[in-house]
């Protein structure tokens, strides 16, 4: 029991999320860097050439150079387990993204240190702060003229709604950018290295040694003394506030040339928790208990294009996973063993024998799990919280170009949607030969079109509608929905359990609609 204890004790799951292009797939890699999982890291500008960044595996991530899908990551650092969630930062992803965040038990924020806090941070923040998990902040590239660092936090604290701590203060941006002052050791980290593929060499020195303006000027000097003096004057470190989610550690540094990337690893690692208790239908589960559980918080079909296969990602929320022993996937309240459990490096793969609470793994998926399904010991059933979904906002009839593919059509369809990455709908009393695909952004869309051709074979006929928001219908003031009276601005549709809804092209036409059929009554969301 002390081994599970201690195993569990050492796991760290994060995840890190940004507004795209803020270097959050580069920081991912410097980390695997500094923990020795690669020897080199592939700037993810190289995806044009032959080197693409370790966590982008799907080939339009490779082609676009941006992350469409949420990956995940184990490697050791300094005696703790640590397992990295790298999630999409473009907008469009935010369903996945806030999924992938439900099965973290931190954040890390990162941001442009010229661009400041952008549209897709505010949105993800907002996740963070509702689950109250620690949020740590990097402001990346100071390796490129960088913002005021005062301006920086101001605007974090005001469009973010958290108390800041600067843990470090850089010593300029751009071509002058050196290091950065450590305020926790009262010292300065010098950095040097030309590239950023190998570690940054690193020299230490006492703020009021004498060095210290030879090396970076009188003038800079100067100015860190009088930084350093009013960073003094703002609030006090609060761990608890930390833990809260109210009060977020700043870290400044540069991805792309790993100066400060290792002092962040290493302070981070010791203020993150180890992973937290989870709330179910019969209250807290412990973390430390014996016995094994976890969640499905994404499912992801054709990773290994040779193999044609699906994976369902799981959260370990308590106890020790062990290789073919048999477990109870509680919503189909079935027995079973998982014997082909994986961690996963993005694409690369090796099969577990065991694995403890805080871990994920990548179980074979013969299209029995949903996302937010619980997994337990036989005899002791329970469900896990459910995760939440978005409605889609973005709506698309679609059909297969040749008729002839219908079977692959349907199959590629159904697993892209039970995936998560799209909700299909159809109109009532009609086949699956075309239906109304619906998705949170659009580049899904586009994800969508390229899987199909790619994966099952099919060429898409897609006509995009002008439908905007939906909602489910609870209660029908006629015997068939399918007779109430609607406007050419809305549409009946059916989702894949036979649950009717409204389409609609403005918020206005919703009011519209309820008033020309008294008595019906609709819900943005459906509880089952």
């Amino acid at each position: 029991m002390s081994n599970l204890r201690e195993e569990i004790q050492r796991r760290r799951t994060f995840a890190i999320i940004s507004h795209p292009d803020a270097g959050k797939t580069t920081l991912t890699e410097k980390f695997l860097l500094y923990g020795g999982a690669i020897a080199q890291a592939g700037a993810v500008k190289g995806k044009k050439n032959s080197r693409a960044a370790t966590s982008d595996w799907m080939e339009i991530e490779k082609q676009r150079g941006i992350s469409v899908t949420s990956s995940v990551m184990q490697f050791q650092y300094d005696g703790f387990c640590i397992n990295i969630l790298d999630t999409p930062g473009h907008q469009d992803f935010s369903e996945d993204t806030y999924r992938t965040l439900m099965a973290a038990d931190s954040a890390v924020v990162v941001i442009d240190g010229s661009k400041g806090v952008e549209a897709q941070t505010r949105k993800l923040f907002k996740v963070c702060a509702m689950r109250h998990i620690p949020i740590f902040t990097f402001v990346n590239k100071m390796d490129r003229d960088a913002r005021d660092p005062f301006d920086l936090l101001e605007e974090l604290e005001r469009e973010l709604g958290i108390d800041t701590y600067a843990m470090n203060w850089p010593i300029g941006s751009g071509k002058e950018f050196q290091g950065v002052y450590d305020r926790k050791g009262s010292r300065i980290l010098f950095f040097s290295g030309i590239s950023g593929k190998n570690r940054a060499d690193v020299m230490e020195v006492q703020l009021d040694d004498p060095q210290v303006g030879e090396i970076i000027g009188e003038k800079r000097h100067a100015q860190l003394a009088e930084d350093v003096e009013l960073l003094g004057a703002g609030r006090d470190f609060d761990m608890e506030a930390v833990r809260g989610g109210t009060l977020s550690p700043v870290f400044f540094g540069s991805a792309l040339t790993n100066f400060g990337v290792e002092p962040f690893l290493e302070e981070f690692l010791h203020m993150t928790t180890s992973p937290l208790a989870r709330t179910a239908d019969c209250g807290e589960i412990d973390t430390f208990g014996k016995d094994f559980s976890a969640f499905v918080f994404k499912i992801q079909a054709n990773m290994n294009k040779a193999h044609r296969d699906r994976l369902a990602f799981m959260r370990i929320c308590s106890g020790k996973f062990e290789r073919d022993s048999e477990v109870l996937h509680v919503q189909g309240n079935k027995k079973m063993r998982l014997s082909q459990p994986q961690q996963l490096m993005a694409s690369e793969r090796e099969i577990v024998d065991e694995a403890y609470a805080g871990d994920i793994i990548g179980v074979f998926d013969p299209g029995i799990f949903s996302i937010g399904d619980t997994i337990s010991v036989p005899g002791k059933p329970f469900r896990f919280a459910p995760i939440p979904t978005f409605a889609p906002e973005h709506f698309c009839r679609v059909s297969p170009k040749d008729t002839m593919k219908r079977k692959q059509f349907i199959k590629g369809t159904e697993q892209i949607a039970q995936e998560g990455a799209i909700q299909i709908f159809k109109v009532p009393y009609t086949g699956m030969e075309e239906v109304i695909v619906g998705v949170v952004g659009t580049l899904q869309l586009d994800v969508f079109q390229y899987r199909m051709k790619n994966e099952y074979g099919v060429d898409l006929r897609m006509e995009n509608l002008p439908y905007e928001t939906l909602r489910f219908i609870t209660a029908c003031p006629v015997s068939d929905p399918k007779d109430l009276n609607l406007s050419s601005d809305a549409e009946l549709l059916e989702d894949y359990r036979g649950h009717s809804l409204l389409v609609f092209a403005s918020l206005w036409s919703i009011d519209f609609i309820k008033k020309r059929n008294p008595g019906l009554e609709l819900s943005e969301t459906l509880q089952d």
